[in-house]
Formats: structure tokens, sequence, C-alpha cells
């Protein structure tokens, strides 16, 4: 089947068939960057876990439709959480995936369907009745298109020539993160520093009940629903010169400065640089919590080694590296970025407001095969009269469109409810 993506011929020039192919592959081969990858860890509580999986395909059996994915899971309160959402998250973003999508199409589709992944092992971790929870910091790659979606504070960086480093992740924590702590106290939930005798505050902020530093994860049914696992997510495409991406819990990061960690390992293949890392994090400040490390190298199909950045020009066009554009744009100005090696921001987005990330197109809605609509988190059949608008606000809502998809089922419009704070939230744990 023929994708949408497909290149175009004059039907006035006949070429053979086995020159057309062959033109094809060529020019496939020149255009896909080749991936280099490594993983270094050191354990303390046995909470952290990774996922490294390369040979996932769009269209199943096409290989020119292959991605990689790359993912860590920092857990906290047992390693539940952390095992359930590394086993159960890539399906369930595939499965929110509307099918027969071109290659264009399905990354513009993928931020939608990561936040439908997300609140959905959310959910389905959550009706288990465990209090667990983790952090998950989760990578796409796609030829040169890298996605990014998080939840935490496993951060994910981006090295790329000439030095510049910059963070594709947000940290979701309730010291350092203003809008999350205001976010949190509006939806019920209670800020505040842990207590001792004599009535002294101590340590990082933390969210009342449960005391969980994070303001976003997955699980952690015990703390509230307004600790919501709606990621933060940013797309970009990087110039064909390539870079380095650094994907890493917090035990790399609480040592580290981005910059930091990207210059020590620089110059070292992946799975050296990944251990550099970690030695580096080791050395400055001991382990004290679980330490784990993935270093993936997107590499020009030319170059075998990634690329040694000077350091010159860091400060100089910091501002210049990353330009927003709109999806329409022409891909002159694509190729224009990629020659002067410019980092293109595609999407970016981190309300933890499910009907802001849903989207309001109205073929949302859409039929599956048996005629029904589906849930746009759980993806479970709907009949039309069962449906609710994730627009559906409350009766002073001015913006609700009631009418418009996408829908979800009852559940799923509860759990929504209960982020917002409009619903007491939580779950009784046995």
């Amino acid at each position: 089947m023929a994708s949408s993506e497909g290149r175009r011929h004059h039907h006035h020039d006949l070429v053979p068939l086995a020159s057309l192919l062959k033109r094809e592959m060529k020019s496939e081969k020149m255009e896909k960057p080749t991936l280099r990858f490594g993983h270094a860890a050191q354990s303390k509580k046995g909470e952290d876990y990774f996922l490294i999986k390369t040979d996932c395909q769009r269209v199943p059996g096409n290989s020119s439709s292959s991605f990689s994915v790359f993912a860590i899971f920092d857990g906290h309160n047992g390693n539940a959480a952390a095992i359930y959402t590394r086993e159960q998250l890539l399906n369930h973003v595939l499965g929110a995936l509307p099918r027969g999508l071109g290659r264009d199409e399905w990354l513009q589709a993928l931020p939608r369907a990561l936040v439908a992944g997300f609140v959905k092992t959310d959910k389905e971790f959550q009706s288990r009745g465990e209090t667990s929870g983790t952090t998950a910091t989760f990578v796409i790659v796609d030829r040169w298109t890298v996605t990014v979606a998080s939840v935490g504070d496993s951060r994910c960086i981006l090295d790329t020539q000439g030095g510049a480093v910059t963070t594709l992740t947000v940290d979701h924590r309730l010291e350092e993160n203003i809008e999350e702590r205001e976010r949190v106290t509006a939806s019920g939930g209670e800020v505040g520093r842990l207590s001792i005798v004599g009535g002294a505050e101590i340590g990082p902020l933390r969210c009342w009940p449960g005391g969980l530093c994070l303001s976003r994860s997955i699980g952690d049914m015990d703390v509230g629903e307004f600790i919501v696992p709606v990621p933060y997510v940013k797309q970009v495409k990087l110039s064909n010169a390539g870079g380095r991406l650094v994907i890493a819990s917090d035990g790399i990061w609480d040592a580290l400065s981005s910059e930091m960690a990207a210059k020590s390992c620089r110059g070292l293949p992946a799975e050296l640089a990944a251990m550099q890392v970690v030695k580096e994090a080791l050395r400055s400040r001991g382990l004290k919590d679980d330490t784990t490390c993935i270093v993936v190298d997107i590499i020009p199909p030319d170059n075998e080694l990634p690329p040694t950045p000077s350091p010159k020009k860091r400060n100089k066009l910091r501002d210049f590296f990353f330009r927003k554009r709109s999806r329409d744009s022409a891909s002159k100005l694509s190729k224009k970025l990629s020659a002067i090696n410019i980092v293109e921001e595609l999407f970016e987005e981190g309300s933890a407001m499910l009907a802001e990330r849903l989207g309001s197109d109205e073929n949302s809605g859409q039929s599956t095969t048996s005629g029904l609509f589906v849930c746009a988190v759980c993806q479970v059949d709907l009949a039309p009269s069962e449906g609710i608008s994730v627009h559906a606000g409350g009766i002073f809502s001015t913006s609700s469109k009631p009418w418009q998809g996408p829908f979800l089922c009852s559940d799923c419009r509860n759990k929504k409810d209960a982020m917002e704070g409009k619903r007491p939230s939580g779950v009784k744990v046995s």
C-alpha cells in the first residue's frame, strides 16, 4: 500500500522498475541517519527501568517505516509502576494512532497519541490498586525527527554540533516549577515541606497527602489525581549534521547540569559515553539514588563517528538554534535550516488539561470498523449516545463544545474531572 509520503514521478518519464527501486533505496539510504546507542546504570534501590526498542515499524513488515524507542522509568514507593509502564506504554501510544497514516501525518499525530497513551497507562495501573509511581521519559526517533514525552524529572537533552545543549523535557518538580505548584493547589492539592518535631520544615516542596516531590507521574493513586500523567511533549527535527541525546534519571541530574553531562562524554562512542556520564555523576555525588543513562547518537549516513562539537560559539547563537515553524511550512525552509545546522521545533505543549491536549478536530470522533465512536484515551468502542466530549465543561464554562469530539468514555471523563479538581480525587486503597 502506497503511503502519502511516496515520491511523485512524472508519467512521461518511463523508468525501468529495477532502476526506480534502486534509486529510491539509494535516496532513502542517503536521507536516513545511522543510530548508535548505549546504556549504563548503577542501582541503589532497584527502581529504575529502561526500554530500548529499535525494531518498531509504522507499517508492519515494511522496513522503510521503522522507528526506535528509548525510555527511562524512575520508580518510587516500589518498582511496580515502572515495570508496568515499561511493558504497556508503547502499546497504548501506538493503539491511539489512527491506522493508514503516511509518515508526516503519523509524526503529526504522535503528540496526541502520547498524551492518550500516558493517561491510559496511568488509569490501568491505578485500577490494580497498587500505590507505586514512576516518572516516564519516552523518546521516539524516526529518522531526523525526535519526539519526547515526559512526566516527572527524568530529563532528556540534545547536544548538537557547535556545542548547543537543549533540554527536550520539563522537570515536573514542585520545588522548581511554579506553574505546576499553582496547578496542583488550584486542583485541591496541598503543597508544603516536611514538618519535623518543633515545627521546623525540611527538604523540598511536596504534595500532600502522600508527600510526593513531583507534580506529574504515572501511578501514585494514594497521592491524589491532581498529580497527573499528562506529559510535556516536544518534537524537533535535527539538521543533517545529526546530534546526541542523553536520557537519564534524576540520579544523574541531581549531580550534573545538562551542560556538564553533555560535555563529559563528547567525542566518545555512545556506549562509553553513557558509562562516562554515570561515572561523572557518581564522582560528583556518590551513589545516593538509582542512576541510569541512555545515550543515542543520530549520525549522518556518511559519518560513523558522533560529532565532536567545538564549544566556541556556545552562547552567541543560542537563541538561533530553535525556530518555530507551522506544520504547513514548505520543505524548502526545512532544507535551508538543515543546511546551516539549525534544529527545527515542530511541536511543544505542556498543558495538563486534556481538552487542550486531545485537540478539537471534527475527525477525532472517528468511527471504528464496527461503526462506533472510540474513547480518545482508552480506545474503547462507544455508541454515539455514550460519548462525552472532552470539551464538555461545567454550566459556567464559556468554551464548552459538547457536540464536538474527541469523545471520552464515562471512566475517562471521571478521570479528567478528578485531574482538574472537579470531583474528589484518589482511589481508595485497600
